[in-house]
């Protein structure tokens, strides 16, 4: 992407889009950690692990705003590059650690048998860990083929997580008590959904967008994916385990 076709207001909005990306994860944190004690003791590494990755991600908005600021300077009230780049990698660093953590949640909060959380927790996370891997060639790459190109080679990676999600997972989601069945579905679904923004903003370069609105489309669409995908992911984790901690705990009363 060429940073130099930005206009003032172009570099301002990314900018604000990274502010407000920071403080979401921040405050979902927060959030999350603390609230680890509304749940069961079962279910807190899954509800730890959510506020894990928003801290994650936190950090590294953090660093991708440092960056992106280091990259431009306003002078005269124009913009003007600095000579320094903006480092795209702290996004696939994020990503490389948190979207395995954020399978492993999920299978977390259903409590599956010790087998079947290992296995799946390893596939799914190595899955999701292999599209990362892909992706950041392209997203680097000067050419439109290039890109092109390892877009799809992440989308193999991709396609057999949804599947997972969507067909792999159902006989586990439909043993689940019937109180939280209907949440987690919505939870594997949301991965589903919110997942799919990304591989489709990796083309937008490629499909009409150019110059400072191409940056824009890119830097505002990821970010928009993360804060769905993390932050509000973790929420709804949140809420499964705290259905299932008082349905848990209701059944030993009774």
């Amino acid at each position: 992407m060429d940073l130099t076709t930005l206009s003032l207001g172009q570099y301002e909005f990314i900018a604000g889009s990274f502010s407000f990306g920071l403080a979401v994860m921040a405050a979902a944190t927060l959030f999350l950690w603390f609230s680890r004690s509304l749940v069961a003791p079962g279910y807190r590494i899954a509800v730890t692990i959510s506020g894990l990755v928003t801290a994650i991600a936190a950090y590294h908005y953090l660093q991708i705003m440092l960056s992106w600021d280091s990259a431009f300077a306003i002078v005269g009230g124009s913009l003007e590059t600095t000579g320094q780049p903006f480092n795209q990698a702290y996004r696939y660093v994020d990503w490389l650690l948190t979207v395995p953590l954020l399978l492993i949640e999920l299978i977390l909060v259903m409590k599956l048998a010790r087998g079947e959380t290992i296995s799946k927790s390893v596939w799914l996370g190595g899955a999701a860990a292999l599209m990362i891997i892909l992706g950041y060639p392209g997203e680097v790459a000067e050419t439109a083929g290039t890109r092109f190109t390892f877009w799809v080679l992440s989308m193999i990676p991709f396609i057999y997580i949804v599947y997972q999600l969507v067909v792999g997972l159902k006989g586990s989601i439909n043993k689940q008590p019937e109180n939280v069945r209907g949440l987690i579905n919505g939870a594997a679904m949301l991965v589903v959904v919110s997942w799919l923004f990304y591989p489709i903003v990796f083309l937008f370069p490629l499909i009409g967008f150019t110059g400072g609105a191409a940056v824009v489309a890119v830097e505002v669409g990821y970010t928009v994916a993360d804060i769905v995908a993390k932050a509000v992911f973790g929420i709804l984790i949140l809420a499964i385990a705290m259905r299932k901690s008082e349905a848990e705990g209701a059944n030993q009363q009774a």
